[in-house]
């Protein structure tokens, strides 16, 4: 099976790298088929042999990962969804509703505690009202009255 990969050269951690068609038991750097182009990941450069890319392909050629990402940025391929891609979006769709309801849930559970303790404290002011209510009937119980005489 012919591969599309990239076939790395140049000094060392300044590497650059060849689009090759090659056999898939080949190694990274061994005899290409053919050269298809050129890119450096430094400078995000690429050259392209479009023609010769398109041969390969409609051969029957199997590019890898980096090299169909390549190719679609440059307009060769239709940009496909790998199924690696839709498992893990939908993994990141279903923790994202799980870390919303979970939001929800503790935003629920604060109102809650908020409406209970509005709720005491409106008890609390209610009997202290009525505890100052009693007390000043009392008081005004005990206090003697003006009106009656003292002589009687």
């Amino acid at each position: 099976m012919i591969k599309l990969r990239l076939k790395r050269f140049g000094k060392k951690r300044e590497a650059s790298f060849r689009l090759v068609a090659t056999n898939s038991t080949s190694r990274r750097d061994g005899l290409p088929l053919q050269e298809l182009g050129f890119y450096n990941p430094r400078t995000k450069e690429t050259r392209l042999d479009t023609e010769a890319i398109r041969t390969r392909l409609s051969q029957g050629a199997q590019p890898t990962d980096t090299v169909r990402s390549l190719l679609e940025k440059g307009g060769l391929i239709e940009k496909t969804i790998r199924p690696a891609e839709t498992v893990g979006k939908a993994k990141q769709a279903t923790a994202r509703e799980a870390a919303a309801k979970a939001e929800a849930k503790a935003a629920a559970a604060a109102k809650e505690a908020e409406l209970a303790a509005a709720k005491a404290a409106a008890e609390a002011a209610a009997a202290e009202a009525a505890a100052a209510e009693a007390a000043a009937a009392e008081a005004a119980a005990a206090a003697p009255t003006e009106d009656a005489p003292a002589d009687a």
